[in-house]
């Protein structure tokens, strides 16, 4: 009888065991953040592009079918802004990242920046990247010197670098010169530290996002069967300039960018397939976004194709076309799938999943996103953002409040100039003040309403006030532009 009675407590202290383990595993769930490079709104099938123009993506559709689609995710208008946006969530000039980091210049992500991965890594969770990075080339700046246990495949710069030695020797520049700044792959080792594997050519350029799903798709296998929680952030580098793609893409479309375009959705669903394989599926929130808009006027022809949807503007733009991009996320039996209006900002990630893993943010700085977990979890109708600033070259350029978008100094008069497309990121003031466009009403932007809807200007007043008042106890870093500095003399 005692033998009895020992093994069926046994056996019930093993189930107790047990259920408090998944209770615990659900409270901290993998994160698997894939963040697409200059995918515009209308590139995807499930936000309107797609196999209509010739470059299905079915993977990327199915997840956002699965999950909750954000059709109204906005981001910040340009690579590295909006990355140091999703890692801290914050506008990136409260970083010091509020341009493009090119060679040469000296804006980096500085040490007391506290990025997503530390919050993750302080909660128990391995964290990893695969991918670009864009962040900085500096120690400090490593991705394992801001929360990252492993980098593998390691873009650390903007894919257009693969031209520079070409350039550099068409310009007469001397090989030494020239091996100080062209781009390197880099892993990591156990230490943190990077090496430098490989020059990023032009070449590898067609290899590299097949390289980067097959870390990815090990990394995720490896983290699975130790069962403990991951955080793993897939840079892909698609469809960004020059957007040249493995062979076995090459020709799937009638053009080079949806050629890219179908080759990212090919290396989406690895990871995708991946996650199900490894059986890890229901506990693992997927996040697959873009960080900007396409540049369908910028690019060179060969890499036109790049779609923005129904809104004016590009890449680099202070426009609806600019910052409002593809996102969606996955959580199965958590979040509800289905089409969602709500507004969502790139900054919002860092409170969210803070909240949701039971993370503590720092209080010793300003945060500009906010706790999205209620929404994305059902458990509120509406999202709790209804505002945003867009910064061009470290400056305000424009608010995003509701379904209305303010210029303080107006648009440029290109602006409804079709041979000036391009130009928008040019500001200049105008006798009539503010130009206001309701972006449900006219989502390209083509008809300004301030004349009926001036009293929009109060909350712009309101808005910018509280973040200027942040700056007085938080004041941001220098902002680095090229009239700072001496790069090119």
């Amino acid at each position: 009888m005692k033998t009895k009675m020992k093994t069926a407590l046994t056996l019930a202290l093993g189930l107790v065991l047990s259920l408090h383990a998944s209770a615990q595993a659900a409270d901290k769930p993998n994160i698997v953040l894939m963040l697409a490079d200059n995918v515009g709104w209308g590139d995807v099938g499930a936000f309107g592009g797609g196999a209509w123009r010739g470059m299905p993506t079915p993977n990327i559709d199915r997840l956002a079918a699965e999950g909750m689609q954000l059709t109204q995710f906005l981001v910040e208008p340009g690579c590295t802004p909006s990355r140091a946006a999703l890692l801290t969530g914050r506008y990136a000039v409260r970083s010091g990242l509020g341009t493009v980091i090119l060679a040469g210049l000296p804006n980096t992500l500085q040490p007391e920046e506290v990025t997503l991965a530390e919050f993750l890594k302080g909660k128990g969770y391995a964290t990893g990247i695969v991918g670009k990075w864009h962040l900085g080339a500096e120690e400090k700046s490593w991705p394992t010197r801001q929360g990252f246990d492993e980098y593998h495949v390691g873009v650390i710069e903007t894919s257009e670098s693969t031209l520079y030695r070409a350039n550099m020797k068409r310009a007469g520049v001397s090989d030494a010169a020239i091996e100080k700044v062209v781009p390197k792959i880099y892993e990591s080792n156990a230490a943190g530290e990077l090496k430098a594997v490989r020059e990023y050519t032009e070449d590898y350029r067609r290899q590299v996002e097949g390289d980067i799903a097959r870390a990815s798709v090990e990394y995720i296998q490896r983290q699975a069967r130790t069962g403990n929680p991951f955080f793993l952030y897939v840079g892909f580098t698609h469809s960004h300039y020059p957007s040249v793609t493995a062979p076995e893409f090459t020709g799937k479309s009638t053009h080079r960018y949806g050629d890219a375009i179908m080759e990212l959705d090919h290396r989406t669903g690895q990871v995708l397939d991946a996650i199900k394989q490894a059986g890890i599926e229901d506990n693992t929130i997927v996040i697959w976004i873009s960080d900007n808009s396409a540049s369908p006027d910028a690019a060179p022809w060969p890499d036109k194709g790049g779609n923005n949807g129904p809104f004016r503007g590009e890449l680099g733009d202070p426009t609806e076309g600019s910052i409002r991009v593809p996102g969606m996320i996955r959580w199965p039996g958590k979040i509800k799938p289905g089409k969602n209006n709500g507004m969502v900002a790139i900054h919002d990630f860092v409170p969210t999943l803070a909240a949701i893993v039971g993370a503590d943010l720092p209080q010793d700085r300003p945060y500009d996103g906010v706790d999205q977990s209620a929404f994305f979890l059902g458990k509120q109708p509406d999202s709790n953002r209804e505002h945003l600033l867009t910064f061009v070259n470290n400056d305000i350029a424009a608010l995003r409040w509701r379904h209305f978008r303010l210029y303080p100094k107006g648009i440029t008069s290109s602006f409804n100039n079709p041979a000036q497309e391009g130009m928008l990121g040019v500001q200049v003031e105008k006798n009539g003040g503010p130009d206001i466009f309701n972006i449900e009403m006219d989502p390209r932007e083509e008809w300004s309403v301030s004349g009926d809807n001036a009293w929009v200007l109060a909350h712009w007043f309101r808005l910018v006030a509280e973040y200027n008042q942040s700056l007085k106890k938080y004041p941001n870093p220098p902002g680095v532009t090229l009239t700072d500095t001496d790069f090119g003399k």
